[in-house]
């Protein structure tokens, strides 16, 4: 790991490979706090590159717990968190809404780490079971049209991040990570993005992954989201 620091604060951008094999030190737990928390600070600094971002996001897809659906259309809504807007949780709103009309929705979330609230958050104070195992998870996609998959319960090697990520309480590339990992491999999402930079930066990292059709939202750099008050910056791919 501590090469991987070195040359992101020499400024220079890791290959996707090099990004795999960090990101699998990481889960692997064989990267000590201080050199996590070290190699966040780094890559934050220079500014995280899409392809730096890709090669985390496959390392994760590959090691996570997949939930077997097959839907081509199946679509996941969620934000990126860490826009300090302070607003309410409205990809989890959206998502019930989107399933209402008869959209699979696969929500893949957590609980807040940058931001005021998250989707577990919000679920677990509507008396909503938020550890859902993958077969209830399938079966309430294949019953109901929706399902949440949380994210510690299909991401257990990201563990050996959360302490790192609590004690920083800043916004890291994990924010990003989140909504490139769904477990069930959708292939359809709206995302929405902390600010323009990150929306561009992810968009071209979804061209190194298996997703058909994916819009980056984000409004004036404040909201992750689609906000009425302000134009919204979109980014497609």
């Amino acid at each position: 790991m501590k090469k991987y620091i070195e040359k992101l604060l020499d400024k220079e951008d890791l290959t996707i490979e090099e990004s795999c094999d960090a990101m699998n030190e990481i889960m692997n737990g064989k990267v000590d706090n201080s050199n996590l928390a070290g190699f966040l600070i780094a890559l934050k600094s220079k500014g995280e590159a899409p392809e730096e971002v890709a090669g985390f996001a496959m390392a994760m897809r590959d090691s996570c717990i997949k939930i077997n659906f097959s839907d081509d259309n199946l679509i996941d809504v969620c934000g990126t968190g860490g826009d300090n807007s302070g607003s309410f949780n409205i990809s989890t709103a959206v998502s019930f809404v989107a399933a209402g009309a008869g959209v699979k929705v696969a929500k893949h979330g957590n609980k807040s780490v940058s931001s005021k609230c998250g989707s577990a958050d919000v679920l677990q104070q509507l008396g909503i079971n938020i550890n859902l195992p993958k077969e209830k998870a399938e079966e309430a996609l294949d019953k109901i049209g929706i399902a949440f998959l949380f994210a510690p319960l299909y991401h257990p090697a990201m563990r050996h991040a959360v302490q790192v990520r609590k004690e920083l309480r800043m916004k890291t590339v994990f924010n990003m990570l989140g909504p490139l990992t769904n477990p069930a491999g959708v292939k359809r999402q709206l995302i929405g993005t902390f600010n323009s930079v990150a929306a561009e930066t992810m968009a071209k990292a979804a061209m190194h992954l298996n997703i058909d059709k994916v819009c980056f939202v984000c409004c004036g750099d404040k909201y992750d989201e689609v906000y009425l008050g302000e134009p919204t910056s979109i980014f497609e791919f």
